[in-house]
């Protein structure tokens, strides 16, 4: 059974957002080692001290920053969560788990101090995520309770809530110090110019990938039955009082929801949602049920569960109509004629794409892909979705794949075939060639530095006491004021 975090605290010890302790080699030049989009030259701190002291009281305060206090009993706490969660603990010190806590306190009472707001609201909806969680894995209320040596699930809360709120502070404190962080040009070449040769970052073979894609045709008939079936459905939930949550389990064909009775909890105006969903749900009131509506996915009806100010919980039945063996037939016929047309020279891939596609996001780019993390064009090919890489691992530029079959979300079938517009092979950095992958390095690097600098100033001028059992430790940063 999988460890829920109630002392949500030392789960932050390994989260990417806390830039400033991330752990990584560094070599006699200054290089960071590691994957090679990770890879910076920084200034190197020493590593929090390994050294082992003589004694830790049972229980006590092993640290003041600002107005938090940090117990011993929180660092044994820490140790503990890490077990539970599977992690091996043999290299961790306390000095580095102290020296964790007290960064992430120093951020939180800044927070504070310059009046950075993470709202209520926020930190509740993630405590009830939790719970849920912890409920479902352990079975019930009480066994939490039992579980985690509460009296009660409002003590358990209010801890909860304690920590969350600290954590949120800390991030959003973490965020506003590198938000208006960038780099120029020149720092950019100054950056990568400073590095060696031979430990310059090495980037992973990339490509650049286009598709063209055929959907089975739904008949205008398909569609009319899957709105006459929601109708029923609906009309069933508003006179006859039907939950809606058990007609979402019953019939929603959308895997992200289906199970939890169609719920989408926290949605906002900008969520990344469909058009279409987002303005029928702002439309509607608490409680109310809306008529059959379409997006890209197929047809809904929502309900509005609950409005908290700007964000609404919502739940929705996802419908797809169905489609006969004769329009699959047909649209794999047509995409078989548009791929041996390309095959054989008499269309371009982006012009066939341009005139069959059925995808409106690619068409009109020739089908080129984008990729969503780094909202350009090229994929590594080792962090590709595995079932593209399949597609498109052994082919080489230009090259046309054959013909498959995908699904999406909702289970509707489309057929593709794909090509490799460009290939990059694996490289050591080239200046000219990886300008923007060497600017994110270059960036982070400023961030680090950043992040670095604002620790040493706040750390003068905040109350820090170090208990004296701690005062062995050699601490990345200066927490005792030597």
């Amino acid at each position: 059974m999988k460890s829920v975090n109630v002392l949500t605290a030392i789960f932050l010890l390994l989260a990417n957002f806390a830039i400033a302790q991330e752990v990584v080699t560094v070599d006699s030049t200054g290089v960071v080692k590691g994957k090679a989009e990770d890879s910076i030259k920084v200034t190197t701190k020493k590593a929090d001290s390994l050294k082992p002291f003589k004694r830790f009281k049972a229980e006590g305060v092993s640290s003041v920053v600002g107005e938090y206090v940090i117990l011993d009993s929180d660092i044994d706490k820490g140790y503990l969560e890490m077990q539970q969660q599977g992690l091996d603990i043999k290299d961790i010190t306390r000095c580095e788990l102290v020296g964790k806590l007290m960064e992430d306190k120093l951020y939180a009472h800044h927070a504070k101090v310059d009046s950075v707001v993470v709202a209520d609201a926020q930190i509740n909806d993630q405590i009830t995520q939790q719970m849920d969680y912890m409920i479902s894995e352990l079975g019930s209320e009480e066994k939490v309770v039992e579980y985690y040596r509460k009296d009660n699930m409002g003590q358990l809360r209010q801890e909860l809530f304690e920590v969350n709120k600290t954590i949120a502070l800390a991030q959003e404190m973490q965020r506003k110090i590198i938000e208006d962080v960038e780099v120029t040009p020149e720092e950019v070449r100054e950056f990568f110019f400073s590095i060696p040769e031979e430990d310059r970052p090495v980037f992973g073979a990339e490509v650049e990938v286009a598709q063209i894609v055929i959907e089975p045709e739904i008949t205008e008939k398909a569609k009319q039955d899957v709105i006459n079936r929601l109708n029923e459905i609906r009309r069933d939930i508003v006179e006859n009082g039907s939950s809606f949550a058990t007609k979402a389990v019953l019939y929603s064909k959308d895997p992200g929801s289906s199970s939890k009775g169609g719920l989408y909890k926290g949605i906002k105006k900008n969520s990344p949602l469909a058009k279409e969903f987002i303005d029928t749900a702002f439309s509607l009131q608490e409680g109310e049920v809306s008529e059959p509506f379409e997006t890209e996915f197929g047809f809904h009806i929502l309900m509005i569960d609950k409005v908290k100010g700007q964000e609404l919980d919502v739940r929705h039945i996802l419908m797809v109509p169905d489609v006969s063996s004769a329009t699959v037939d047909k649209a794999r016929a047509k995409i078989d004629s548009v791929r041996t047309k390309v095959v054989n020279g008499e269309l371009s891939f982006a012009d066939a794409a341009m005139k069959y596609s059925d995808e409106k996001e690619t068409r009109f780019s020739g089908g080129q892909l984008v990729n969503p993390v780094s909202s350009d064009t090229r994929f590594e090919l080792t962090k590709m979705d595995p079932a593209l890489s399949a597609q498109v691992y052994n082919l080489k530029a230009n090259e046309i794949s054959k013909v498959y079959s995908d699904r999406d979300r909702s289970g509707k079938t489309k057929f593709k075939f794909l090509t490799i517009t460009r290939r990059y092979e694996e490289h050591t950095a080239d200046f000219s060639k990886d300008y923007e992958k060497i600017k994110d390095l270059a960036l982070k690097q400023k961030q680090v530095k950043t992040i670095e600098e604002w620790q040493n100033e706040k750390i003068d001028e905040t109350y820090v006491k170090v208990n004296e059992d701690y005062e062995d430790c050699e601490f990345a940063s200066n927490w005792l004021k030597k």
